[in-house]
This record gives C-alpha cells, structure tokens and sequence, in this order.
C-alpha cells in the first residue's frame, strides 16, 4: 500500500491560526476551499509517495538530516503569487533567509529525488483557485499588510492518512 509523505517546517499555533483567517477569507470570498485542509507550513520537501513497508527508510533517511543549525527566526512578511493559469497559488512571504535554504540543502542531499528549486512560501490560496478568482484575490492580497515572526527549531515528517499526520520530527541544535 503506497502512502504521501512530505517534510515541512511549521510555525507555532497562534501564526497557524493567523494564516487560517486568510484561508477562510478566500474560501468565502474566492471559492477556494483546498487550503484549508492543510494547517500553514513551509514545504522543505514537497509530497512523494512510497509503498508503506519501505516507511523505515524514510525515517532512517529522515534521522540523518543534518539539523546541526541553531534555531533560527523566520520572518514572514506580506503576501506573494505563483500566476500560473492552470494553477495560480496564494501564499504568506518569509523573508530570504540563509538558514532556511541550508536546512533545504540538508533535506534534499539525504532525498535527492524531486524538484530542485526552492520558493518558500506559506500557501493561502490553491488548487480550486480559478485563475479569475486568483486574479480578484491577488488584488485584495496584493498591498495587504501581515507581518510576523517565528523561530524554527525542528523538521517534521509528515504522513497522508486522510489527512496530514506527523510521524517523526528532529530538533536543530548547534
């Protein structure tokens, strides 16, 4: 039996319900509902599937990650776009930060598999987003002012059992 599994960073549960007001915004307002499902997290490795019996190994590769990173800060400020027709996505911006992009180096050279590039974003709005509702969101979102702030100081790895469970988590500690 083949089972989903990601990685992510998650924020703490105040930040986590902030970013839901905005999910519940666009399902009212923009016909978009997807986004609810999942609580507001940044992506370090996006979703894969593997046959449930090789689950071990994820965790043993998971276990090997080098989180040898101080807890660090990650501030989220304003609002961004991918505009892509057949799929636009809406999310909260983190500011550039060089500890995140290290600990996605870190993920992605213990599961090298998958896309390479890396866009950290906290998505709002996606998936039954039509293109005509993202572009009416995008100017609601587009000068909107949301700012905040929180420290990073463990990875979870995450399994789809109807919804998203975590499985497994590993602190940073320098």
């Amino acid at each position: 039996m083949e089972k989903m599994y990601f990685i992510a960073i998650y924020p703490e549960q105040k930040i986590i319900d902030e970013i839901r007001a905005f999910k519940e915004d666009l399902a009212q307002n923009f016909a978009n509902s997807k986004a609810l499902k999942n609580d507001a997290h940044i992506t370090l490795l996006p979703p894969f599937s593997r046959e449930l019996k090789l689950e071990e190994d994820i965790h043993n590769a998971f276990q090997k990650i080098n989180t040898n990173i101080s807890p660090f800060e990650i501030i989220l400020n304003g609002f961004g776009n991918f505009p892509h027709p057949n799929n636009p996505v809406l999310f909260v911006k983190p500011e550039k930060n060089e500890n995140l992009e290290q600990l996605f180096f870190n993920v992605k050279e213990k599961f090298s598999f998958g896309k390479h590039s890396f866009n950290p974003h906290v998505t709002i709005g996606y998936r039954d987003l039509t293109y005509e509702n993202f572009l009416r969101a995008w100017e609601f979102y587009e000068n909107k002012i949301y700012k905040t702030k929180f420290i990073v100081d463990k990875i979870s790895l995450l399994r789809h059992d109807g919804k998203w469970v975590s499985i497994n988590e590993k602190k940073l500690s320098k």
